[in-house]
């Protein structure tokens, strides 16, 4: 059974939090599944706001997409609440996946 068999198997069980969404995105997102991605990230963001690791990884499914101004939405909102968390490393992260996307 592959990971993202395991977390749907979850899902339909009941389990529904922002871990699991934002694994669930990670996992579509690796295979490139960027709509079943965006999905569950925009999920687990829903679930949790100040998940700042889904927020990298949302702008990252909608930036891998190509929909560049909603990756640019969504990294700017994930900055702030990296910031307000104080996840430097995040902040970091989003900053420079902003500025390629800015270009």
């Amino acid at each position: 059974m592959s990971n993202i068999e395991t977390f749907e198997s979850m899902l339909k069980k009941g389990n529904d939090n922002p871990l699991l969404r934002y694994s669930l995105g990670n996992e579509y997102l690796k295979e490139g599944s960027h709509l079943k991605a965006i999905e569950h990230l925009s999920k687990a963001v829903a679930q949790k706001e100040d998940y700042s690791a889904a927020w990298k990884l949302y702008g990252k499914a909608l930036a891998e997409n190509k929909q560049t101004e909603e990756a640019i939405r969504i990294y700017s909102k994930g900055i702030q609440i990296a910031e307000t968390n104080g996840d430097k490393q995040a902040v970091k992260e989003m900053q420079v996946f902003l500025k390629r996307l800015s270009k």
